[in-house]
This record gives C-alpha cells, structure tokens and sequence, in this order.
C-alpha cells in the first residue's frame, strides 16, 4: 500500500496536474499580467459580468446586438489573456503588438456591424464590397481567437468553412452545387446562422451566467462541502474513497461542464487517495475521469447543456431536466457499484473513523451553502426563466455564505469569483462562436440534410437501432476535444436531424446525441479526461481510456434502450402513466447493477465466467421496457442470486485495514 504523500509530494502533483490541464485545456494556458493592467484586466472583467448579468435578465437589447457585443468582449479578452503560441512568456506587463492590432480588429469589425446591422437587414441582406472586406477580416480574427482557445475546434472549423467551397467536388449525396465568397460570407458574418447565431447567442446567455454562478459557489467554500459530506455518506463503507470521488466529481461537474477541469482539479486529492486505499491506479484514474465527465449530463444543472437543451426544442427546462435523470442516475450507479464491487473483490475496506467528518457537524457548519441550489431549482419550478432563476442564486450564494463567518465571502472574494467566472467562460465562448462557422455552413449547404439522406441510404429500412449506431459514432467524433456545451450544439446541427428522419422522438434524439458527445472524453483515442487522470495517477494512457470505456458502459448502453421506447426518459412521452417510468426505472437500475457484476467479477461474492456471461446476458432483459424481457431477466437473476447464496464460501478478509 502506498504511504501518504507528503505536502512537498502533494505540491509537485498539484503541478504536474496544472501542466497536464495545459496541454489539454486551452483555458489554463493563460497570461498573467503584472502592474496597471492586471487591475485594468480585472475591472473590465468584472463590467462584463454586470453587462451580462443585466442584459440578460432585466435589460432591453436586440438578440444581433447582444451577441455582437458579447464577442467584442470575448475576443478582446482572447488576444489578452491567451498566448500566440505555447512557448510563449507567460507573465507580461503589456500584450504583444500584434495582439492590440487584433483586439483592434474584432472591435471594429463587430462595432461596424452593430451600427449598420439594421440597414442590412432592411436590404434584405444585401451587402457591399466594404462590409464583405468587414465580414472577411472577422472570420479571420475570431479564427485565430478559437486557435488559441479552442484549438482543434478551430481545424474542424476550418474544414467545415473549406465545404463551402470544395464540397462541390464532392461525389453523391455530400456534394453541392459550391456557394460564391459573397454568398459564404453574408451567411457567416451578416446573418443570424453563422458567428452571430446560436451558438454566440447560447454562450451570451446561458453559459455565462453559469459558469459565473459556478465560481461563486466555489468560493463559498461550496466544494469542500461536497467533499466533507461525500465522505460522511460513504467514506467507510468498502471502496469509500472511489465512491466519495464519484459524489464529488458528479456534483463538481454538473456545475462547472468541464470534464478536463474537474478531473484536474478534484483528480489531485480523489486518485491519490483512492491508490493509498488499494485501487489500481489504472483503476483509479478512471473512476475519475468517467465520474467527472457524467456530470455534464446530470441534473439539476447538467453543465449548463440542458438550458441550451430547452431552447433548442422550445420546452420548459423542467422536461429536459426530468428526461435526464434516469440516463444519469444508472450512470452513476454503475459506476459506484463498480468501484464497490471492485473493492469487495480486492478485499479493502474503507477510511477509518478519524478520517470521516462528522455528519451533524458538516451539516451544520456547512450546510447552509446549499441553499443556492434550492433557489435556483425552486425558482425554475416556480416557472421563472433559467437566466432570472441563475441571477438570483447567484446572489443567493452570497447571502448564504453570510450566514457563517466561517465561509463568508468578503468583498475580495466576491470580485475573486467575478473574474474567475467571467474568464471561465472565455474559452467555452469562443468556442460556440467558432462553431457558428459550423452551424453556418452545415444551414447554408443543407450539410444535415444530405448527412441524414447518406446514413439513411446506408442502412435502407431506416431501423433506428443501426441509424443509432451510425448517429453515435459521429456524435462521439464531434464531440472529441470539445467543451460539453459546444460538442452538444456541434452534433444537434448535424446528428438530431438524422434520428429525427427515422422516426425518433425530439426529446430523445437530442438526449441520445447529447450523451455520446459528453462521452466522448472518455472514448480512445482522444479520450482527454481519461488522458489527464492517467497523468495525475502516473497509469499507461490507453489502458485507463478503455478501462473509463468499461466503467462507463452503461451509459453507452442507456441512449439505445430509449431510442425506441422513451419510457425511460420520465415526460418524454406524455401519454405514459408515471408508475410505467418508475417501473422501467426500478428494472433498468437492477439492470445496470447485474451489468456491472459481470463486468467486474463480483456480486454476491466472486463469480465465475458462466456467472459474469449470465449477469451480463440478464443486463439487456432488464433494461429493455417490456414486461416479458423483465419477468425472464428476473428469474435469471433470482437463480444467479440463489446460487452464489448457496455455494457462497467464507467472505475474503480484507487485504487491507482502514486508512
């Protein structure tokens, strides 16, 4: 067993994580500025969180004008706080030239289109050579911001704006007629469906009042309350740091929707613990990386996507939020049985006594800073927007962290998570603005279209099983090295369309995509959260990305069991009576339980090979919707269960003592 770390070991962890997150988080390879401009930086960060804040709730401003304001922001703030290339100085007193000249550029270019906007628009789009020049000088900025932020965003970007082009080279149903400059560059600059459209519109919107109000419950000292209260729940019981990590990621990356950050984050103090307990450090890495890239899909705020979700189908967010819990909830229990299974098959036990705060004592120094939750969720019951419901709790959270000196956020504290928040959604912004470039193109050349024609001609009686395979492999291709919110509107312009044609219902095609896009992270070969958790817990690369893939099957398996019968999205069909939800609920979860004692080796005690092919055979019995498959899956179980029962041997002793 490992020994503890000492601080100094701690600290060159700390770093090692920093420098992972940096190769693959475009958001922690940021300038750091010292003198006049540091200050200078925070006040015009905290002028755009107001600006924000106001506009989206309370204030009266056009949709064009909004969005156009906000990548003003966002591109300034790219050239300033994002180096031109990786190598480049860090620390600064002053930006480059050129980025000034950049800075420049994005603001005149969007500043000349807010003014003349509405004279194009009259003109029914028609727009000179000046304000071609204009749109053509924009893409190039805000190309070169999404290079710096995004990365492979922006190469996928710029295959896309290529089709514009090329795509009339192309043979069958892929190819088009070709599109002149001036058509592609009015779609692009001077229309709502490119840089201006919905993905711009989604991160002036929703992302960032979420991401700000994410950094405030961080310095309420919120995540040290899930922490502390994850480990009163389960931090005794066998495996108990695993499970604690998989709580904490879970609540963690529900709030923040970045899977990369929060396994660098919550990863530095979750996998050590987990390898001193016993795990594997293969193990080990992936329990964290599959726990933190769940979160973006789990209610009650879903990493922001679900907002995104609602707006795209025209539903209350309450729909969305109620069809995500059960594809949520038999994710996590899948993995938390894993890891119990997985500790009762290596005989470990939990932390000791003195390692586990005490309940009453957490909940009562530290419970009140869950009360933002409780308003923000309780507002959006109460038929209040997302936005209006995401400012109050944001407010909220301060209130609440009054109500203790210890956690009380100061004035220093509150601008602290102001800025946090506000560069937070930098790099996720400039993502959705680069992806206006996709969602241009893909509306322009009727991309979607063909797309769905090709996979339809492909698999010619348009069964939704092998539509749904076809759908999940490119989800899960859009979606790699992408932000949860940004691969999400990337494969809904692209993949929806396509099991919307076979017969599939809105809600459940959008989930179905939604789902392979957030696993994405975890799927080789650029399964980068996996990556990052194999960094921190010094396990080979690509043997904690298949065992993450192992870990988080069920939630590979769940989308294909509700493409055809949305029984176990709850609201999905409104003319199922709730008790059906709750009846498939309770048989997908035995399920997903027998699935994941096949796949470990454990249930009752250890299992044998015919016992692992059984409990796995039984898995699809229970979670297909339907009386017949549930009554055998059932008695196939009951005789597995029986027979360990009676065959069972002496439990294993624990191979080692509490932590």
């Amino acid at each position: 067993m490992e020994q503890p770390r000492s601080g100094q070991d701690r600290e060159e962890l700390e770093r090692k994580a920093q420098q992972l997150l940096e190769e693959k988080d475009a958001e922690s390879r940021t300038r750091t500025y010292t003198g006049p401009l540091e200050k200078a930086i925070a006040v015009l960060l905290c002028i755009w969180t107001v600006f924000q804040l106001y506009y989206t709730t309370v204030g009266v401003i056009s949709a064009v004008n909004l969005r156009a304001i906000h990548c003003m922001f966002l591109l300034t703030f790219t050239f300033l706080l994002y180096p031109t290339y990786q190598k480049e100085r860090r620390v600064r007193t002053a930006p480059p030239v050129w980025d000034v000249v950049l800075i420049a550029l994005g603001l005149g270019t969007f500043g000349y289109l807010i003014w003349n906007y509405p004279r194009v628009a009259q003109s029914g789009g028609r727009v000179s050579d000046l304000e071609l020049v204009v749109a053509g000088i924009a893409l190039l900025v805000v190309f070169e911001a999404a290079r710096r932020a995004s990365g492979n965003l922006a190469i996928l970007a710029a295959v896309f704006l290529a089709y514009n082009w090329f795509g009339q080279y192309l043979p069958g149903r892929l190819g088009h007629n070709g599109f002149t400059l001036k058509r592609v560059l009015s779609t692009q600059f001077w229309g709502t469906q490119g840089v201006l459209g919905t993905g711009i519109g989604v991160s002036a919107t929703y992302i960032f009042l979420f991401v700000v109000f994410g950094a405030f419950l961080k310095y309420s000292g919120f995540s040290k309350f899930i922490n502390d209260f994850s480990l009163t729940l389960v931090g005794r019981t066998p495996g108990g740091p695993a499970k604690v990590a998989v709580l904490a990621s879970a609540l963690m990356g529900m709030i923040n929707g970045s899977a990369i950050a929060n396994v660098a984050t919550t990863g530095t103090i979750t996998i050590p613990l987990m390898k001193r307990t016993g795990y594997k450090k293969e193990f080990a890495a992936a329990v964290e990386a599959v726990a933190s890239t769940g979160g973006q899909f789990c209610p009650p705020i879903m990493g922001a996507v679900g907002f995104v979700m609602a707006e795209f189908l025209n539903l209350s967010y309450t729909y969305v939020m109620l069809a995500a819990i059960v594809p949520a909830f038999l994710y996590y229990l899948g993995l938390l049985f894993a890891v119990h299974f997985e500790a009762k098959r290596l005989g470990l036990s939990g932390l000791s006594k003195e390692n586990i705060p005490d309940a009453l004592k957490v909940l009562r120094e530290q419970g009140h800073l869950v009360l933002p939750l409780v308003v923000l969720i309780g507002l959006m019951f109460g038929g209040y927007t997302p936005l209006y419901a995401a400012l109050f709790a944001i407010f909220a959270t301060i209130g609440a962290s009054w109500l203790r000196k210890d956690t009380r956020m100061t004035w220093d504290k509150i601008v602290a998570a102001t800025v946090e928040g506000a560069k937070g959604a930098v790099s996720v912004g400039v993502c959705c603005v680069i992806i206006g470039v996709i969602i241009g193109t893909v509306t322009l050349t009727s991309l979607g279209l063909n797309m769905g024609y090709l996979i339809l001609s492909i698999v010619d009686d348009a069964n939704i099983y092998l539509t749904g395979l076809l759908v999940m492999v490119l989800s899960t291709i859009l979606g790699m090295g992408v932000p949860g919110v940004a691969a999400y509107v990337i494969v809904q312009a692209v993949a929806v369309p396509v099991l919307i044609k076979v017969g599939v219902a809105d809600l459940c095609a959008h989930m179905f995509c939604l789902i392979y896009a957030c696993l994405s992270n975890i799927t080789p070969p650029v399964a980068m959260s996996s990556y990052v958790a194999a960094g921190i817990a010094g396990s080979d690369q690509m043997k904690t990305g298949l065992l993450s893939v192992r870990l988080g099957l069920i939630g590979f398996l769940i989308p294909f069991f509700f493409l055809g019968n949305p029984v176990l999205l709850i609201g999905a069909e409104p003319e199922t009576a709730l008790a059906g939800s709750l009846w498939a609920f309770f048989t997908a979860s035995i399920g997903t339980i027998a699935l994941t004692g096949g796949l470990e080796g454990w249930f009752l005690r250890k299992t044998s090979w015919p016992e692992r092919l059984v409990l796995i055979a039984v898995a699809p019995l229970m979670l297909y919707p339907g009386h017949l498959t549930d009554a055998i899956g059932f008695a196939v179980l009951a005789a597995v269960v029986l027979f360990q029962w009676f065959t069972r041997s002496s439990a294993p002793s624990a191979r080692t003592g509490d932590v």
